[in-house]
């Protein structure tokens, strides 16, 4: 297949080299006490979208920087499609547009198949495990390759495509017992990081090994909220429901309504901060019914005056609507939790799309000084797509990656 395009599929088998996987970081602060909660440190896109060789190194609180077309939005589709697949999403479901997945100048190989790759890394009390996947997009969809690493380069996991009339893969799990390997078919459309658990007996310690990775990779990826607030749809009553905030927020008045009075210091600190980025005096924020079991988000003004969610701007919706994502939790997110495994021990990662989209100067600082009081407890963590982060310098927590506008040539930096 030409060097132009993505690595051909048969070669996509191999996802990266025997150690760890090309483009990884080392860990950040080696000998450092390792993180009792499993997070994920870096997202790779080896040939996804506009993407080739990027790499994504994140923080607590991660801001990805740059012009439209630069290529943050698909960089929070990969982490969610990433998530997506260690929660148990099948392959069509995750990627129901395949195609636009595929780096825009790959060509065929001779068998017209074309794909991408895709990977991360995880860090917890295993140490860093990486996860490196290749997805053939055309002819047909399916997982042809994936390589799971433990830090010190041991191969826990490998699967390829022996038999492309075959929907599987041939799977090869680390043992460490009478025989070094396990082989064994796995489903072609499935994360097989993510059905080890259900595959590995645990009876020796190589099969411990690649349990403890697995599920320190899964409970990393989950737990995972994308949201893009999009004011037009918050304007309007809701229904009540079961009261779980949907990604567009569309219906954060049904939310208001059971959180107000779930928890009333998490609402006093919400409110707390929709006073600071809203216009006028703000002394409380509910929801009130509107008849036919619809309610409507309202501002209390504090001298009898109630303004309706309606009349505020898009700027301060978005505002009210993330500051409400990261003041609250699991229970009232719409986000795949890992039921087996206790709160204490995950932490949510929030992918936010336009996080500074039409917001004042004041509005965005305010939400990110939020955002970074949030994620300093451990227990929630932020990846953010911004136009221009020049503004965030002011605030030490957070980790700008600015990407560059060169799709070909794909420039990623810390500052």
């Amino acid at each position: 297949m030409p060097a132009s395009s993505v690595p051909s599929v048969s070669s996509v088998s191999s996802v990266s080299s025997p150690n760890v996987p090309a483009g990884s970081a080392a860990p950040p602060g080696a000998g450092a006490p390792r993180p009792a909660r499993p997070c994920v440190t870096e997202v790779r896109l080896s040939a996804f979208a506009g993407h080739r060789g990027g790499r994504v190194p994140l923080g607590p609180l991660t801001l990805l920087s740059g012009p439209s077309g630069a290529g943050k939005t698909s960089a929070l589709r990969a982490y969610e499609a990433l998530a997506r697949l260690g929660g148990g999403a099948g392959l069509g479901e995750v990627f129901p547009d395949p195609a636009a997945c595929v780096p825009e100048r790959a060509r065929p190989d001779a068998q017209r198949r074309r794909g991408f790759r895709l990977g991360c890394t995880a860090d917890g009390p295993e140490g860093p495990v990486h996860l490196d996947l290749a997805v053939q997009a055309e002819p047909d969809l399916r997982i042809v390759g994936e390589r799971l690493t433990a830090g010190d380069g041991l191969v826990l996991l490998q699967t390829a495509l022996r038999d492309p009339g075959r929907r599987a893969v041939q799977a090869a799990w680390h043992t460490a017992g009478s025989a070094p390997v396990t082989r064994a078919p796995l489903p072609d459309d499935l994360l097989g990081t993510a059905l080890l658990p259900l595959r590995v007996a645990g009876k020796t310690d190589g099969q411990r090994r690649v349990l403890a990775a697995a599920e320190q990779m899964v409970v990393a990826l989950r737990s995972v909220y994308a949201c893009d607030p999009r004011p037009d749809r918050m304007r309007a009553p809701v229904p009540v429901g079961a009261g779980r905030l949907m990604r567009g927020c569309d219906n954060l008045a049904e939310v208001l309504w059971r959180t107000r009075t779930e928890c009333g210091r998490r609402h006093g600190l919400l409110v707390e901060a929709v006073r600071a980025g809203c216009a006028g005096p703000v002394a409380d924020l509910f929801a009130e019914p509107v008849g036919d079991g619809a309610v409507r988000a309202v501002l209390d003004r504090g001298d009898g005056t109630r303004t309706g969610f309606e009349r505020l701007g898009d700027g301060e919706l978005r505002y009210a609507a993330l500051a409400l994502v990261l003041l609250t939790g699991p229970g009232v997110l719409e986000v795949d939790t890992v039921g087996e495994v206790p709160q204490a021990l995950q932490s949510l990662t929030v992918l936010a799309d336009g996080f500074d989209r039409g917001m004042d100067p004041a509005q965005r600082t305010g939400l990110l000084r939020l955002a970074a009081r949030m994620c300093e407890r451990g227990h929630i963590r932020l990846l953010a797509a911004v136009s221009d982060a020049s503004w965030a310098g002011e605030e030490p927590a957070a980790r700008v990656v600015d990407l560059s506008r060169d799709r070909t040539i794909r420039t990623i930096r810390t500052i």
